[in-house]
């Protein structure tokens, strides 16, 4: 029964941001840069919208870009002001140290690399810890938009010159695709929950 609501929600959602095109790119962002994002979403969408070709595909490529950056930025704002006990209490230790690692070498490209990888790679551990750590306001949002904007860029391209392929694929896998999506977000839930439940324990 909850699958099958899940499912109905999903679907109303879609058409929704459907509809809605280039803003609708820009609402998801903000969720999906959240603590608990919503896997590939924004990468379907915005491949979706340009395969359309209602308008030109640099348009979705920036509201895209817009939407995960200020997703990204609310994110780390908020372990910013929390210091390292955010990012301690969303992540596991093993995770925040590896991450804190890879500012410390890495700096800038710390954001920027993971921000143009594409799905399942897991980004809202290296925005909190952007946040956590202090880094840079302006270098943290120069690497997000740099990472976010060629990767979105390049998937709308590739929405834009291969739409016809692309929209019979989800014409003919729609549910299919949209079950994923969801398994993955509930999956991202329950595991936020799991690490949640351990630091108060803690």
């Amino acid at each position: 029964m909850a699958t099958h609501l899940q499912l109905w929600l999903a679907v109303t959602m879609w058409q929704h941001l459907r509809r809605m095109g280039g803003p609708g790119l820009i609402l998801l962002g903000l969720a999906d840069n959240s603590l608990v994002p919503l896997t590939g979403s924004m990468d379907v969408l915005c491949i979706w919208l340009a395969a359309r070709h209602r308008e030109p595909w640099p348009y979705y490529a920036l509201m895209a870009t817009l939407g995960a950056v200020i997703g990204g930025y609310i994110t780390y704002a908020i372990a910013r002001k929390g210091g390292k006990e955010t990012m301690d209490r969303k992540l596991s230790k093993k995770k925040a140290a590896r991450v804190a690692k890879a500012f410390e070498r890495w700096g800038f490209f710390a954001v920027a690399v993971p921000a143009l990888l594409p799905p399942p790679f897991p980004f809202v551990p290296f925005l909190l810890a952007a946040g956590a750590l202090q880094y840079s306001p302006k270098k943290f949002l120069g690497a997000l938009v740099l990472g976010r904007g060629l990767r979105y860029s390049i998937e709308a391209y590739l929405g834009f010159h291969y739409g016809r392929h692309i929209l019979r694929f989800f014409n003919q896998y729609y549910k299919p695709a949209l079950a994923i999506l969801i398994g993955l977000a509930v999956l991202g839930t329950v595991l936020s929950l799991i690490q949640y439940l351990r630091y108060k324990k803690k």
